[in-house]
């Protein structure tokens, strides 16, 4: 597989033509219902062998199909780079020798479409975290969700069905409710006998905490929460696993609560939330730069086995409205509506080398300029490639319902994915 970017001009029966692809395979794999392409827009072109285009050498088409340049040419090692000439057919060779594991994170919705939609992922699933359930100040499970129909498709296609708790209430993540239940040892133990019931009562393969804006002052409590929990679940098996914000340092205020070190001691995988340096109430920039993914990544290595790293990213990106203005809430987009919508405007696609992230502008119909970040076939296949340049557990993903069509082919690309 490579990745082609549109030129100004270019149709995409023109591409088709090019590399010998036929045009609704290209589409299919990109999930593309139209055919109006932009300039700037990456299209994944699902195959194993390149035509020579004017202008190629190995580095160039290296870059294209992502694959290290000594690995391409050994592959075509009958065709020097002297000789290479438009129309030579040379192969790309298959990268997915990295074993590793998946885990994404599902809302439940019905039983059909639950059925429906981790039938689809399934394939490129290891674990599926379903969520959400929610706690009270003294520790009980204050909500219940129709999930046996997810828990049990998820088991039968050979999936870890994990489930979420979190501290997400309607006001937001609520650290005080945190506070309270990690401070109070009776409403703490009750949390973890209450969680340890769920999971057998329900037919979870584990637990994943998603206790997000914890406080400094509970950073050791909120350790020892997990290694209580840690030491209920064990006995029967049960994975624990955990989603922290993406530290690069120590030095970061409202991150204080998470001792990567003390977490990583205790828990089976740590979900770096690897997202949202720009979010919904920034200004307009890269959600999940890729220089700032490295500096997390390299921060967690000091503290956690690489074998216990999963790397998260974004299904989504942001629309933010143009000019910034402080108090505005930029709506999420899907990566997939993001390009459905550049396509529509006919707007260019950019790409910050900086970040390795695509984004453009466009003005909808009442005249309102607007900038929307997201992720793209480019972006998402850098940071596949750190999971294997650092050697990590696993990518994540936030989250399946969002879809993003090219995503499970480029799993195929770059990894073999671990199954029970």
């Amino acid at each position: 597989m490579f990745v082609h970017t549109v030129q100004a001009g270019e149709s995409l029966f023109e591409i088709s033509k090019r590399y010998r692809i036929p045009v609704n395979q290209i589409q299919t794999v990109n999930g593309l219902t139209e055919t109006n392409i932009v300039p700037g827009q990456a299209l994944l072109i699902d195959s194993y062998t390149y035509v020579v285009q004017p202008g190629d050498t190995y580095s160039l088409i290296a870059h294209k199909a992502f694959v290290p340049i000594g690995q391409l040419e050994a592959a075509n090692s009958m065709i020097k780079p002297e000789t290479l000439q438009p129309g030579m057919i040379i192969k790309i060779p298959d990268t997915s020798n990295y074993i590793a594991d998946t885990l994404s994170y599902y809302g439940v919705r019905s039983p059909e479409l639950d059925q429906a939609l981790i039938r689809e992922y399934a394939p490129y699933s290891s674990s599926i975290s379903i969520f959400e359930y929610h706690f009270a100040s003294n520790g009980d499970i204050v909500n219940q969700l129709e999930d046996y129909a997810a828990i049990e498709t998820t088991w039968k296609n050979r999936v870890t069905p994990l489930v979420t708790i979190t501290n997400l209430t309607e006001a937001g993540f609520d650290s005080e409710l945190v506070h309270l239940v990690l401070n109070n040892p009776a409403a703490r133990s009750n949390l973890v006998d209450h969680i340890a019931e769920l999971v057998l009562r329900k037919g979870y393969g584990g637990v994943n905490i998603d206790f997000e804006l914890v406080r400094a002052v509970d950073r050791d409590l909120f350790s020892g929460f997990l290694r209580q929990l840690r030491d209920r679940l064990k006995p029967g098996g049960f994975a624990l696993t955990i989603a922290v914000p993406p530290k690069t340092s120590e030095d970061i205020p409202w991150m204080l609560g998470y001792d990567y070190g003390a977490i990583g001691s205790v828990v089976d995988s740590m979900f770096i939330m690897a997202y949202d340096w720009h979010h919904s109430v920034s200004e307009a920039g890269p959600v999940a730069p890729l220089d700032q993914v490295k500096n997390t990544i390299q921060f967690a290595l000091k503290y956690v086995p690489r074998q216990k790293i999963i790397l998260g990213v974004p299904l989504y990106g942001y629309s933010w409205s143009i000019p910034y203005q402080p108090g505005m809430v930029a709506p999420g987009i899907s990566n997939q509506n993001a390009i459905q919508t550049a396509m529509r405007y006919q707007a260019p696609i950019q790409y910050s080398r900086e970040a390795q992230t695509p984004y453009y502008q466009y003005r909808n119909e009442q005249g309102m300029l607007h900038e929307v970040w997201f992720e793209d076939v480019r972006s998402m296949s850098g940071k596949m490639l750190l999971v294997r340049e650092y050697g990590l557990q696993a990518l994540g993903a936030w989250q399946l319902t969002l879809g993003f069509a090219p995503g499970t082919w480029l799993l195929r690309k770059f990894f073999t994915i671990r199954k029970l």
